[in-house]
């Protein structure tokens, strides 16, 4: 791999270091590098590549996106940027979910950037991946563990994913997102 995409390994696991995942506590690192493995599946352009690791660290770290410009340079900076999700300061997260995912939605829903589609894929399979493991072992209780709790927004939310990015269902990583949601939420999409 090159440089680029070493230095944002070095720098994400740094940043995220102590950091576990929701459902079950593996070190956080773990996704960013599944979201990079699944953008590989897709493209070798390592700037998709390295900011698919560092996708989550200007949201879920002390890391500022300016520095991403400094370190990885404006092409990686756009891509982690149009992945960051606006907190809405004051608000908490459970109040503020359904603004966030509406003003994140906006990002794949305009772009015709066929990278930043990729990236969203790749994290949002990463994701559906990891809910539809705990799904099979808890049921519908996953939901209560969540920031939005209603099993109905959510499917909202990873349907209207899938809608904004079929473009990319010539991908396996689309297939596979859409069989996944299928299982989760059942039925067919009904973008």
């Amino acid at each position: 791999m090159s440089e680029l995409v070493d230095k944002a390994i070095v720098f994400a696991t740094e940043k995220h270091s102590g950091q576990v995942r929701k459902f079950y506590p593996t070190p956080y690192i773990l996704h960013p590098l599944e979201v990079a493995a699944i953008i590989a599946t897709m493209t070798i352009d390592e700037s998709t590549i390295a900011a698919g690791i560092l996708h989550d660290t200007v949201e879920d770290c002390d890391v500022k996106s300016e520095e991403i410009r400094e370190l990885f340079g404006s092409r990686v900076y756009a891509l982690v940027c149009s992945e960051t999700e606006d907190k809405y300061p004051g608000r908490p997260a459970s109040e503020s979910w359904e603004d966030r995912k509406r003003d994140s939605l906006m990002t794949i829903e305009f772009t015709k950037d066929r990278s930043v589609k990729i990236m969203w894929l790749a994290d949002k399979l990463s994701n559906i991946r990891s809910l539809y493991r705990e799904y099979l072992k808890d049921g519908d209780n996953i939901w209560l563990q969540l920031n939005q709790k209603d099993k109905s927004k959510q499917e909202w939310y990873y349907r209207t994913i899938a809608y904004h990015l079929r473009d990319l269902s010539d991908t396996a990583a689309y297939r596979e997102f859409t069989m996944l949601t299928d299982l989760l939420f059942g039925g067919k999409e009904n973008g």
